[in-house]
């Protein structure tokens, strides 16, 4: 991939406050339209942030009072960050008109449009956006399971995993050899693995130099893999190790008691395990029938309204969203897209079209970053990239330009959590 041919730089980290492209807010019937969301975090959030905006009555469905952002969690980890900036509380969103319910949507009617909760309580609507994120499948790897994410954690859903493997990594003695394995794709935040293992190494690299990182890689090549091994071959060459799965990467069963994790063709012992296991759509979306049987929810990509039950739109990481990754970045734009389009529908006009824009930023080490984005719209019932429309941070960059990337990282963070939180 060439340099981008927008200016990422500078525009990205606003992105998260600027219209997508081409859309403007559906005039709405006399009756406001009742949006019903399930989930709190970026998408779900910025769906009942954009309908409110847009005027429509909308219920945020939410268990918890807080959410814990995954985006910035590795530096949690490893120190660099504390857990409190990752936490966000839905005030703003009741400031701005959102109802919010309390509590876990447990069944949906599609034939009555109702949600049912856990309290017993009803929720009817006209339509309902559902952002139910991912959930571990423990099922998937032999010897992984909730119990053993004790021992070897995942830290793949912010909040107490994180912490865990951060004081683990911090009780390690120096010399002992951090393990971690990354599934196939698809699966949350694809660059999120190497940019942990990049983190990690310079954690060992300035505290515990003894040691390193060994990764377990269940695929040949990963996101941003040029930027990474550059970065790795610059900082850490003698505190990471990267096993692709031609060379034996791919694990197949774990011993969290023995601090074991077995390859295809090796037993390897971590003095700290960390496993990433393979993903799929939230229970919510599985249980009511809007995840098909690879574990993730078909959509229309022009408005992400669910292809398997009617007037239900499914966004964010559940979702099926052809080339575009998974990702907060990608959260937020689709939430936008889906509430816009849910609107139109419900005041019977057709949908507006849309491109929906994708940066992902990346930390190697404090002070040292890198991006890739991308413009993706509806093609043949997919989302398909617009081809020469992003880009990729280029190889040999100056320590000034990833320093600036590494601002620009941060400065996206604020604006997205800003726009929908604040």
């Amino acid at each position: 991939m060439t340099a981008p041919r927008i200016d990422r730089r500078r525009a990205s980290a606003l992105i998260a406050a600027a219209p997508l492209f081409g859309l403007a807010a559906p005039a709405l019937a006399q009756a406001r339209p009742r949006l019903v969301v399930v989930g709190g975090g970026f998408g779900g959030a910025s769906a009942a942030r954009t309908a409110a905006d847009a005027g429509a009555a909308v219920t945020l469905v939410e268990p918890n009072e807080t959410y814990v952002a995954c985006p910035f969690s590795n530096e949690v980890i490893v120190g660099l960050r504390p857990m409190e900036k990752q936490r966000f509380g839905y005030q703003g969103l009741a400031r701005r008109g959102v109802t919010l319910a309390r509590g876990s949507a447990t069944a949906v009617d599609p034939g009555r449009r109702r949600v049912t909760l856990d309290g017993g309580e009803t929720l009817d609507y006209d339509r309902l956006v559902v952002a139910p994120g991912v959930d571990l499948n423990f099922e998937a790897l032999p010897g992984y399971d909730e119990a053993a994410a004790e021992r070897m954690p995942h830290a793949w859903k912010a909040g107490p995993q994180t912490l865990l493997l951060a004081k683990m990594l911090a009780a390690m003695e120096d010399g002992g050899t951090v393990v971690m394995s990354v599934p196939a794709n698809p699966y949350r935040c694809p660059p999120g693995p190497y940019e942990r293992a990049s983190l990690i190494a310079g954690y060992l690299k300035a505290n515990k130099p003894r040691s390193k990182i060994i990764v377990l890689d269940a695929k040949e090549t990963f996101s941003k893999q040029s930027l990474f091994v550059e970065a790795w071959k610059a900082l850490y060459p003698a505190h990471i190790e990267h096993v692709p799965l031609s060379a034996g990467g791919r694990v197949t069963s774990v011993d969290a008691a023995g601090g074991v994790l077995t390859t295809e063709f090796d037993t390897v012992k971590a003095a700290v395990g960390v496993v990433i296991p393979p993903q799929r759509a939230g229970a919510f979306a599985r249980a009511i029938g809007v995840a098909d049987k690879s574990g993730w929810c078909p959509i229309d990509p022009l408005t992400f309204e669910s292809r398997l039950i009617p007037n239900i739109h499914v966004i964010g990481d559940a979702a099926i969203a052809g080339a575009m990754p998974k990702s907060a970045f990608s959260a937020d734009q689709q939430a936008r897209v889906a509430v816009h389009a849910a609107l139109a529908l419900a005041a019977g006009k057709p949908p507006p079209a849309a491109k929906l824009v994708n940066t992902c930023y990346s930390l190697a080490a404090p002070g040292y970053g890198f991006s890739i984005a991308g413009v993706y719209a509806a093609r043949d019932g997919a989302l398909a990239e617009v081809a020469g429309a992003g880009g990729i941070s280029p190889v040999g960059a100056s320590a000034e330009t990833h320093a600036a990337e590494a601002a620009y990282a941060e400065r996206w963070f604020d604006a997205i959590t800003g726009r929908i939180f604040g």
